[in-house]
């Protein structure tokens, strides 16, 4: 198996979801740390546009969304599973939950000021104002969701969450499944970096002791890897062969199109490619690019909008 290269920061949500499954399967990686806000200049010459973090690469094969990244981690180490029988469909529905409505939800009440000031302790002004226009950018204009409700939607999740602990260690039982690990990341951010207003997770106890069973998986063995590195890596790999794979035509857009595949609600940078595959589950595009060669970037169908490049 070729290696595997994490593209991430350590303080972003996300990417701690996905360093948490490769220590649960045991699962040797590269860190590549790249940068927090745009201009991503490496990962931009892999992706080709898709600025989201994480981004997992194998070889000359960019995989980008947790959701997918997570299946491919799934197929490589299939033991321990993070979608084990007879909760595997109710794990994704409480994964896909948790990242689209927790995370939002978290995210609002985490970043009142205290919390600001926590994530950012030290920073000169310039850097705080450039992270906000960042973030901005990336919601598209769309407003981020207020301070109140914020608070007032968090504190329910955390009771939902809470109560699905009474019975067993983890939400779907006795074993982490994919809805611990999406769960868990934005109370992370709470607890771990914005510890000023980490208070709003002691009115739920079974929480905070599950957030410590999670937190003891541990990120499993990794090295450090440059981002310059990772492109060259891409650069003297060859893609995997995906002609194989059978065609789901949900779009009237024929294999071989030239399209773009965008994120449906963040990180709204569009990412071009010729179309090379579409099963049920992903798209895969092929890019070309003078620095990393020739790359497949797959993308989850969920979540993402594909559209044919008009000529």
């Amino acid at each position: 198996m070729s290696q595997l290269i994490l593209h991430h920061y350590p303080t972003s949500p996300f990417a701690e979801k996905i360093r948490l499954i490769l220590g649960y399967k045991k699962l040797a990686w590269q860190s590549v740390i790249i940068p927090m806000i745009m201009p991503k200049p490496d990962l931009t010459s892999l992706t080709g546009g898709y600025r989201r973090t994480p981004v997992l690469q194998i070889g000359a094969d960019i995989y980008c969304d947790t959701a997918l990244i997570a299946d491919v981690l799934e197929k490589l180490a299939p033991t321990p599973s993070l979608y084990p029988s007879p909760v595997n469909g109710a794990s994704r529905i409480v994964a896909q939950w948790a990242d689209s409505q927790v995370f939002p939800a978290a995210m609002a009440y985490n970043f009142q000021p205290s919390g600001v000031a926590d994530v950012f302790a030290g920073a000169p002004e310039a850097v705080v104002q450039a992270f906000v226009a960042d973030r901005a950018a990336m919601r598209g204009g769309a407003p981020r969701m207020s301070l109140g409700e914020g608070t007032s939607t968090y504190k329910s999740q955390l009771r939902r969450l809470s109560d699905m602990l009474t019975e067993h260690p983890y939400l779907m039982g006795d074993m982490p499944t994919i809805a611990d690990f999406s769960a868990y990341h934005p109370l992370w951010f709470t607890l771990e970096r914005t510890p000023s207003v980490a208070g709003i997770l002691d009115a739920t106890p079974l929480l905070k002791d599950w957030m410590a069973r999670i937190k003891a998986i541990g990120h499993g063995q990794h090295d450090k890897m440059k981002s310059d590195q990772a492109v060259e890596v891409a650069k003297n790999a060859t893609p995997i062969d995906v002609s194989q794979l059978p065609f789901v035509d949900d779009h009237g857009i024929a294999l071989g199109s030239d399209v773009t595949v965008t994120a449906d609600n963040f990180g709204l940078e569009p990412t071009p490619g010729i179309l090379v595959a579409a099963t049920k589950t992903r798209l895969t595009l092929r890019r070309e690019d003078d620095r990393a060669g020739t790359v497949h970037v797959h993308f989850p169908r969920n979540g993402f909008i594909l559209k044919k490049v008009k000529s």
